[in-house]
């Protein structure tokens, strides 16, 4: 690991002051659980290293005014778990529970899940996050690489496992910089972005700007839910995810989000499946046809195939699941 200055604020804008224009000269801490294995192997090497778990205003969940829940980025994802705030938002609970472990959910925190660097095996080797010509992933080992999205050089998943509940939730996110009186809501699914040269994170987050705060707005009956296709019972992650956001009026749905996982670099936003739902009443049928649609513009590479059908299942059952109905399955 390479010699760097340590830095502890105490404020957002002490945070803002230690931070750089300059991508990688500067890294933040919260769980410290993807970045300190980054830093280990040399694949980020910032000059500073800035610790947010101290900043006050970032640490607490609240309601908003309008009736929504304000949720700091270094609340821990055990905290979120206990809080009476996020009962009616089960979508994330799921997700944090899908993690299944207690380390990682006592050290994880929500911003962290969702600035966590991509999941793929190349970049965490140190090969870089993009394909270069036709190297790496193209003809190498792509078996947890991109179904979807992945005409251009990102070949790698999105590594949130929150992400998609996010955005299916229609949640924002409070950016705070360059300066201090510079504030901006962004909302979640244009939070994420796919990089197109090695300079460009998976975020829209600028080196010199800082997530605070995760917003959710007022559940106005709509029910959701995660579901993840997983190996197994253990925190490895999941080969396919969806979360689904469902607004039901007499049996039928008025209003869908479904939101693929682990299957594109960005959650990916299925607006087919989500004009496929509207106006059917939620059955394993109907569920299965939306699944089918989530996945019909699905470009799997040499060794993914298998991806398609998790993917497909983890719509299905991610609808049934927010509509209260029996998954089927294990």
């Amino acid at each position: 690991m390479k010699n760097f200055e340590y830095a502890a604020p105490r404020t957002e804008a002490e945070v803002l002051e230690l931070l750089s224009d300059k991508p990688g000269n500067v890294e933040i801490l919260a769980g410290g659980t993807d970045i300190i294995g980054l830093m280990k192997k040399m694949i980020v090497t910032p000059d500073r290293v800035v610790n947010i778990m101290e900043v006050a205003s970032m640490q607490g969940i609240e309601q908003t005014a309008e009736g929504g829940i304000a949720i700091g980025a270094v609340v821990t994802l055990d905290t979120l778990l206990d809080s009476p705030y996020l009962k009616d938002y089960p979508a994330i609970t799921q997700a944090i529970r899908g993690i299944n472990s207690m380390q990682l959910q006592s050290q994880g925190t929500l911003g962290g899940d969702i600035c966590q660097r991509a999941r793929c095996c190349y970049f965490r080797s140190g090969h870089g996050l993009l394909t270069d010509g036709d190297r790496h992933p193209v003809y190498g080992e792509n078996e947890l690489h991109a179904i979807l999205g992945n005409q251009g050089l990102a070949k790698f998943v999105s590594g949130s496992r929150i992400g998609p509940a996010l955005i299916a939730l229609g949640a924002t996110a409070r950016i705070l910089g360059p300066s201090e009186d510079e504030e901006q809501f962004v909302p979640v699914e244009d939070f994420f972005r796919t990089p197109r040269h090695e300079a460009q994170r998976e975020t829209v987050l600028q080196p010199n700007q800082l997530l605070t705060h995760l917003v959710l707005p007022p559940v106005a009956g709509h029910k959701s839910a995660t579901y993840e296709v997983r190996h197994g019972e253990g925190p490895d992650y999941p080969l396919a995810a969806a979360a689904a956001s469902l607004k039901i009026n007499l049996g039928a749905v008025t209003e869908a989000k479904i939101v693929l996982g682990q299957v594109a670099p960005t959650p990916w936003i299925s607006k087919e499946a989500a004009r496929k739902m509207v106006g059917l009443h939620v059955t394993h049928e109907t569920a299965e046809a939306v699944g089918e649609a989530a996945v019909a513009s699905a470009t799997p590479m040499s060794d993914n195939e298998y991806k398609v059908q998790l993917a497909k299942v983890a719509v299905k059952r991610a609808i049934l699941l927010a509509a209260g109905l029996e998954t089927g399955g294990f």
